[in-house]
């Protein structure tokens, strides 16, 4: 299997999609006419990431809003209160057919949105490469990322409200009342009105009330270790998990059944085939209403991430053809025997998931109708979200948050059958975009060091994040790029149809040198993707 990759330099000073900045915007891309699923894992974990068939990494030191991989630990994950909560409004929706008006107000817009699909950008200058000489896909021309973040707006407790000014005292009853409250006169406090309740911050309150219910709730267990019986029920005030709450058995009178099913999109599958159109007015509709895109704007296809299962015939085919020029390669330059060429020494990947792995949709089925669908990347260790589209009519289910927690649900069950698999990336994390930074809140969760491409907790770059936009997390001065190119002589290269390495291809090539932007290449995707993936060169 092998990547053919068209290298398209850097760009610099165009618009950035977060800060409104005019020419703030910086990054190297390239365009991937195939793409193995190992490349891509290796690529993202080097700061890289696609949209549709352009493979972008922004300049993290020049570019006006640095983008950060982020990856959460989805095997540790534990849904928050504000996660809880969509879930929970999911349920209602389900079972009883409404959703609150309170929610809606609290949270208008979802508060978790996915990198496109390459689908809401103008195209870019097409690489001048001919169907003859890659003998592979038609380009589809994209452009960058843009992540439109939505904010979540917090409820305001008027309980923190300061009333403790004597100023104000007096003009304060009317803030003070509470729904819950009714008629009930307030208990005398100190001060100079002594008929008024005592001033607390509400934080202290909270906090009061917390450590009430932990002893309580301490209490309660030391009294069920001495009661016959009682150790083989379940606790009263046991969280529910995740799972619990996606996975519920709903009541047979529920006024509406979800289902989301997994359809491979690259290649297409019968059942993508089979939904393409409806699923392609969802998207229409919701790029209209939420990105207000025009109605004539095209769409785009995702890049090829070649599945690797045996039992796929596109598979086989072209495993076929990729082994056979590596090893005539291989047995005429480099000498090796047939034994060594030969492809089942190929890496081995038959213990991946049932679904195996590259692009898939997650269609989200609401009594017989598409409503959202997810797109997703399937790697060797890790699910990377990609995009998400929904029916606007649906926005105040939070759709955004509720495919976010399906998808970690979904890494985890992918878990069980490949061991490695056991992250869900998230894209970029914008710390010095206000809107983007509900990513962080998907705990725990890693950041990657833009030099070292080492992870490190969430919690431990943000206080870097808060004095500088872009920052080395690793603080060990003396780690480096374990992945830098230390041999260019062994960057592979397609030239005239045929596969060398740089060595032989610089030997070969007419005209002016382009070892600047080989080398350029070669240290943007490190020496491991540079000695598997074709560089293609004219």
């Amino acid at each position: 299997m092998t990547s053919i990759v068209d290298y398209a330099g850097t760009r610099e000073g165009y618009r950035c999609g977060y800060c409104a900045s005019a020419q703030g915007k910086a990054s190297s891309g390239m365009w991937a006419h195939s793409l193995t699923i190992q490349d891509y894992q290796d690529l993202i974990d080097r700061g890289w990431r696609r949209s549709g068939k352009y493979v972008y990494k922004p300049i993290m030191s020049r570019t006006c809003c640095p983008q950060y991989t982020i990856r959460c630990q989805a095997l540790l994950f534990q849904p928050s209160k504000s996660h809880k909560k969509v879930l929970k409004k999911m349920l209602k929706f389900l079972t009883k057919g409404e959703t609150s008006i309170i929610d809606s107000e609290v949270e208008p817009m979802d508060s978790h949105t996915k990198d496109t699909d390459g689908c809401s950008f103008f195209s870019k200058d097409e690489p001048g490469t001919s169907q003859s000489e890659l003998q592979l896909l038609t380009i589809h021309h994209t452009e960058e990322e843009r992540e439109e973040g939505e904010v979540t707006v917090q409820k305001v407790d008027s309980r923190s409200t300061e009333l403790c000014n004597r100023e104000t005292v007096a003009n304060s009853t009317d803030l003070l009342k509470s729904p819950k409250a009714g008629h009930t006169a307030p208990r005398p406090g100190k001060g100079p009105d002594l008929n008024k309740p005592l001033c607390r911050k509400a934080k202290e309150i909270r906090k009061e009330h917390k450590l009430q219910r932990k002893l309580k709730n301490s209490m309660l267990q030391s009294e069920a270790q001495f009661l016959p019986g009682q150790n083989s029920k379940p606790k009263a005030n046991q969280s529910k998990s995740l799972e619990d709450f996606i996975f519920a058995t709903l009541p047979p009178e529920a006024k509406h059944q979800l289902e989301v099913r997994l359809v491979q999109s690259s290649p297409p599958s019968s059942q993508f085939k089979a939904t393409f159109q409806e699923s392609y007015q969802v998207y229409k509709r919701y790029q209209m209403v939420v990105h207000k895109d025009p109605p004539d704007k095209p769409t785009a296809s995702q890049v090829r991430l070649v599945p690797v299962s045996f039992e796929d015939p596109q598979f086989k085919s072209s495993f076929t053809q990729s082994a056979s020029l590596f090893a005539k390669y291989q047995m005429a330059i480099h000498k090796d025997s047939p034994f060594e060429c030969d492809e089942h020494q190929a890496e081995d990947l038959s213990s991946g998931p049932d679904c195996g792995y590259g692009s898939f949709h997650q269609q989200y089925w609401l009594d017989g109708k598409i409503i959202a669908v997810g797109v997703i990347d399937i790697l060797p260790k890790c699910v990377s979200s990609v995009y998400l589209y929904y029916d606007p009519d649906y926005s105040s289910l939070s759709l955004g948050v509720y495919s976010a927690l399906r998808e970690i649900a979904f890494t985890r069950k992918l878990h069980e059958k490949a061991p490695d698999l056991s992250y869900y990336y998230m894209g970029f994390y914008i710390h010095s975009c206000p809107k983007m930074r509900y990513k962080g809140h998907y705990r725990p969760s890693d950041l990657l060091c833009p030099e070292t491409y080492m992870w490190v907790p969430i919690e431990q770059c943000l206080p870097s994040l808060e004095n500088s936009k872009y920052c080395r997390f690793n603080q060990d001065l003396k780690a480096v790029d374990e992945g830098s190119v230390n041999d260019l002589d062994r960057v592979w290269i397609l030239h005239k149809r045929t596969a060398m390495r740089y060595n032989v291809y610089k030997k070969r090539r007419k005209g002016p040198s382009d070892e600047e932007s080989v080398r350029q290449y070669a240290t943007l995707v490190g020496q491991a993707c540079s000695e598997r993936m074709l560089l293609f060169r004219s």
